[in-house]
C-alpha cells in the first residue's frame, strides 16, 4: 500500500508539529483536517480510544484519505483518573473560558492542599485506512509525573508547564522540544504508531 498523505483529525497546531516530526521517517505528509474542510467529530465517549477512533473515522470519511487521530488527556490520581477525556474543557467546569492557561489555573486551584500530586499524561493514537477499516492501528503512550505547585517553563502547550517529570527534575515546558518529544506521552505513542504503520500498511 502506498501512502503519501494522512489527514490528522485535529486542528491543534502544537499536536500537528509534534506528530509531523515523528512521522517524518516514513516520508508521509500529515495534513490538518481543517485544511481539507473536514468538520470536527463528535466525541461522546468516556475513553480515549473510543474518541480517537470516532475522530479518525470522521476524518477519513470526509477526506477520502487515511486518517490519524489523537485523543489525549491528563489523568490525576487524586481525582480517580479525571479529567481524562474532558481535559480540553477542564477549565469550563469551574467558570473559566476554554484554554490551556485556564486549564492550568483551574487544576492548580483544585489541587490546592492535595498532597498526592501523581498524574499521567496519556495519548492514544488511532489510525484507519478508510472509514470502515476493521483493523484500526492503536498506540498508547503514558508519561507519569507530578503536578507542580506552579507553572514553570516556556516550551510546549497544555499542561506541560505543571507536568513535573522526576527523572529530569523539570517540567515538560522546561525541557528542550526534542527531549520532551522523545519522552512525552505523545512521543511514546507516536513511535509505536510509526512502527505499526510501517509494518502493517507499508510492508512490501
Amino acid at each position: 500500500m502506498t501512502i503519501q498523505r494522512i489527514v490528522l483529525a485535529s486542528n491543534n497546531r502544537g499536536k500537528l508539529a509534534e506528530l509531523q516530526a515523528m512521522l517524518a521517517p516514513l516520508g508521509i505528509a500529515l495534513v490538518r483536517q481543517g485544511d481539507l474542510g473536514v468538520p470536527e467529530a463528535e466525541e461522546p465517549h468516556r475513553t480515549f480510544v473510543e474518541n480517537a477512533l470516532a475522530k479518525a473515522r470522521n476524518a477519513a470519511a470526509h477526506s477520502g484519505l487515511p486518517a490519524l487521530a489523537d485523543d489525549a488527556g491528563l489523568c490525576v490520581d487524586a481525582f480517580s483518573g479525571l479529567p481524562g477525556v474532558d481535559t480540553a474543557y477542564y477549565a469550563t467546569q469551574f467558570g473559566y473560558a476554554k484554554g490551556d492557561d485556564n486549564n492550568v489555573t483551574a487544576l492548580l486551584e483544585q489541587m490546592r492542599g492535595v498532597d498526592n500530586r501523581r498524574a499521567a499524561l496519556v495519548s492514544t493514537l488511532v489510525a484507519v485506512r478508510t472509514p470502515d477499516d476493521p483493523e484500526p492501528l492503536i498506540a498508547v503512550g503514558r508519561a507519569v509525573g507530578e503536578i507542580a505547585r506552579e507553572p514553570v517553563g516556556e516550551h510546549g502547550f497544555g499542561f506541560d508547564p505543571v507536568m513535573f517529570i522526576p527523572e529530569f527534575g523539570q517540567t515538560f515546558a522546561q525541557l528542550p522540544p526534542e527531549v520532551k518529544n522523545a519522552n512525552s506521552h505523545r512521543g511514546k505513542a507516536a513511535r509505536q504508531m510509526v512502527e505499526l504503520i510501517r509494518s502493517n500498511w507499508l510492508a512490501v
